[in-house]
């Protein structure tokens, strides 16, 4: 996936948002695109492929894995940083809206005057589409935080899965590969999130406050 594109429409935003949206801006860029397209994928790239079963009954990894991975890492965070991230781009795409309304009244001789670009001047519909973005934000990440603890407790890997589902013949031991850098990995995505959250929390409570 081509996330520079991601990146470059993003970047936009910076000039529409307060202090604390630049900050979850750079912290999102920074501490969780690039962890996730530099190390990230390439610590799961081998997830299925060397997950291991002490036994030659053919599916049984198949099916131990699937049990115990319903949803891979990587995709949720994948689908994450899309959702998380739209609502930035809908801010953007109010901002181009308002300009363009505004050039039109130019060329039609009206007195149309420039959209507030300056964070401390949001107001109409583009202050509540800032707030509802930032509430949005939150949710999903919060959103996320609980489905990972639901499919994958304490957000942890266990270093051996004991699984007896058919076809497997018995309860047979099975081996998940680098677990620790796998949960390394996880508890500085998950810390991330929580700390998106609390800047989006703290940027809308700074938004409610100032008007």
């Amino acid at each position: 996936m081509n996330w520079g594109l991601f990146e470059g429409l993003l970047s936009g935003v910076n000039k529409y948002s307060t202090a604390f949206g630049r900050l979850w801006l750079s912290l999102v860029f920074i501490f969780r695109l690039l962890v996730y397209v530099v190390a990230a994928e390439r610590v799961w790239s081998d997830d299925h492929k060397d997950f291991d079963c002490n036994t030659r009954q053919p599916g049984c990894s198949n099916v131990c894995y699937d049990h115990f991975f319903p949803v891979s890492h990587i995709r949720l965070w994948a689908l994450q940083l899309i959702l998380v991230t739209c609502p930035s781009l809908l801010v953007l795409m109010h901002v181009a809206y308002r300009e363009a309304k505004a050039q039109r009244r130019r060329a039609n001789g009206d007195d149309g005057r420039r959209v507030h670009l300056e964070p401390g001047k949001k107001r109409g519909g583009l202050w509540w589409t800032y707030l509802l973005s930032l509430v949005f934000k939150a949710a999903v990440d919060v959103a996320f935080l609980y489905i990972f603890h639901r499919f994958y407790r304490n957000y942890s890997l266990p270093r051996v899965v004991k699984c007896e589902l058919p076809p497997c013949p018995n309860v047979v031991d099975c081996f998940i590969s680098r677990p620790t850098e796998k949960n390394i990995f996880t508890l500085f995505m998950v810390v991330t999130a929580c700390v998106c959250v609390v800047l989006s929390l703290v940027e809308a409570a700074y938004l409610v406050g100032k008007r």
